[in-house]
C-alpha cells in the first residue's frame, strides 16, 4: 500500500479539518505582548508553508524548513538586518523536511519524508537523512546555496520509510530518529509496517544505519511520527500516534547489553489525551512534557507532564476545547513557563500562541496571540525563545498569496514581551 506524502502530512496533524471554527480559549489577554510578522512566504524564491518550527544559532539567526503544497520544500535562514529580517533559501529539498537540528559540527541535520530511493510515495522515494553546511568559500550574496550531503536513503523495507520528524544526537556523534512505517512489526499496521527507531553512526566510509527498535503494533504502539529526545545518559524517549488502547503510547529506549530495551511509560486512553504528534520536551529537572492532538476532557487535546524520572507520574496540565489541537513541541523560558501553539482555536479559529505559567501547584493558561489569516494561520511548529524573552515561530498557512498557495503561503513571526 503506497500512500502520498500529502495525505500523511495532514493526517499527522491530527486530521484537524481546515474549517474556520471560532473557538475561544478561556484565558486572559496579555496586552504587553507585541506580535510582528518577520517574513511573508510567497513561493517565489523563498518556498512556502513552513511546517516544522525554527531553531536559532548563537548569532541570533533563525533556521527552518518548508513543506510546499503539492510536494517539495526547502531549508531557509532568517537573519536580522537593520530594522528587519532577510530570508535566504539554503537548499531545495525533495519534500518537506522534519525539524532541523544542529549537529556537533555546527552543521544542520534533518530528514525528508520522500526522496532518496525506493517506491514508497507514488515513485517519490522512501525518505532521506541529510546534512547541510555553508559553502567552503566566502559567499558575498544572500542567496548562496548550502551544500547537501545525504547521509542515508531509506529503502522502504525493514530499514523503515517515511521519516517525518527530525533527528537527535548522543554525546559520541551518533544520531537517532524514527520512521513512521516499515520495519519488521506487523500488528495493527495495515500491512505497511509499524515503524522503527533507527541509529546512524558515522565512520570513515560514511554513515551506517541500524534499526534499534521495531514497533510491533500492540501495546508498544505503532506509527511514530514525533521526533525523539535524549537524556544525559543516552536514554531515548518518544511517542507513537497509535498504540496501547488505541490513542498512542509514550516509550523509553535504554541501552542494554549491547542492544536496546523498550519500556512503555504511558498509554493514552482518552481523557488523558490521544494521538501525540509533537516531539517531547525536557525541563531542567528531567521531567517530560508534551501535547496531544485530541482527547482530554474538552476533546481538543491536552498538555501533559510525565514527572519524577525513574518513577514516572503522568498528569494533564491543560485541556483544550474541541477542534483546537496542539501538534508542536513545547518550549520553556528561564522562569519555567511553557509556550506552545494550537493549530486551530483562538478567537478567530486560525490558531493561537499560548503560555502556561506554574501557580500554586497548577498551571494558568494565557492566550498570547490569535492568528487572523493576514498574519498567519495553522501554526504547527515548535517555538524558539531568545535571551531577551522574545519568542519566534512559524505559521504553515495564511499571510497572503492565496492565488499561489490554496491556504496562503505562511509566515515567520516574533512575539516580544
Amino acid at each position: 500500500m503506497k500512500l502520498s506524502a500529502e495525505h500523511h502530512r495532514f493526517f499527522w496533524l491530527g486530521c484537524l479539518p481546515m474549517i474556520v471554527l471560532a473557538v475561544l480559549l478561556m484565558a486572559d489577554a496579555l496586552p504587553a505582548q507585541t506580535f510582528q510578522v518577520l517574513h511573508l512566504f510567497t513561493s517565489e524564491g523563498d518556498s512556502a508553508n513552513p511546517s516544522a518550527g525554527m531553531l536559532m544559532d548563537r548569532g541570533g539567526r533563525l533556521y527552518g524548513a518548508t513543506s510546499v503544497e503539492g510536494g517539495g520544500g526547502s531549508a531557509f535562514k532568517l537573519a536580522p538586518a537593520g530594522e528587519g529580517w532577510v530570508l535566504s533559501a539554503l537548499h531545495s529539498l525533495p519534500s518537506g523536511a522534519g525539524a532541523l537540528a544542529f549537529g556537533p559540527d555546527g552543521a544542520l541535520y534533518g530528514t525528508t519524508s520522500e526522496g532518496g530511493q525506493g517506491d514508497c510515495s507514488e515513485g517519490g522515494g522512501c525518505g532521506t537523512v541529510f546534512k547541510l553546511q555553508p559553502p567552503a568559500s566566502t559567499c558575498r550574496s544572500t542567496s548562496c546555496p548550502w551544500i547537501e550531503t545525504v547521509l542515508y536513503r531509506f529503502r522502504g523495507g525493514t530499514d523503515g520509510w517515511y521519516p517525518f520528524s527530525g533527528v537527535v544526537f548522543d554525546r559520541t556523534g551518533n544520531l537517532y530518529g524514527v520512521t513512521s512505517h516499515g520495519g519488521t512489526g506487523t500488528g495493527n499496521c495495515d500491512g505497511i509496517g509499524c515503524g522503527t527507531v533507527y541509529e546512524l553512526s558515522p565512520s570513515v566510509n560514511g554513515w551506517t544505519e541500524t534499526v534499534i527498535y521495531n514497533f510491533q503494533g500492540g501495546n508498544d504502539g505503532w506509527w511514530p511520527v514525533a521526533g525523539l529526545i535524549i537524556d544525559a545518559v543516552g536514554n531515548l524517549f518518544g511517542t507513537t500516534l497509535n498504540g496501547g488502547p488505541g490513542g498512542g503510547a509514550l516509550f523509553e529506549l535504554s541501552p542494554s547489553n549491547g542492544g536496546w530495551s523498550e519500556t512503555n511509560l504511558h498509554e493514552f486512553i482518552g481523557n488523558d489525551g490521544t494521538y501525540p504528534v509533537g516531539t517531547l520536551t525536557f525541563d531542567a529537572s528531567g521531567n517530560i512534557y508534551g501535547v496531544t492532538t485530541g482527547g482530554g476532557t474538552g476533546g481538543g487535546g491536552t498538555v501533559f507532564e510525565l514527572a519524577h524520572p525513574g518513577n514516572w507520574t503522568y498528569s494533564v496540565l491543560h485541556d483544550f476545547p474541541e477542534f483546537v489541537g496542539s501538534a508542536a513541541p513545547l518550549t520553556f523560558d528561564s522562569a519555567g513557563n511553557i509556550y506552545g501553539v494550537t493549530v486551530q482555536g483562538g478567537v478567530n479559529g486560525y490558531g493561537s500562541v499560548y503560555k502556561l505559567a506554574p501557580s500554586n501547584g497548577s498551571w494558568i493558561l494565557t492566550d498570547l496571540h490569535d492568528f487572523n489569516i493576514t498574519d498567519g494561520m495553522n501554526p504547527n511548529g515548535g517555538l524558539v525563545p531568545d535571551a531577551d524573552g522574545n519568542i519566534y515561530g512559524t505559521a504553515m498557512n495564511g499571510g497572503g498569496f492565496f492565488t499561489v498557495c490554496a491556504l496562503g503561503c505562511g509566515t515567520a513571526w516574533e512575539i516580544t514581551p
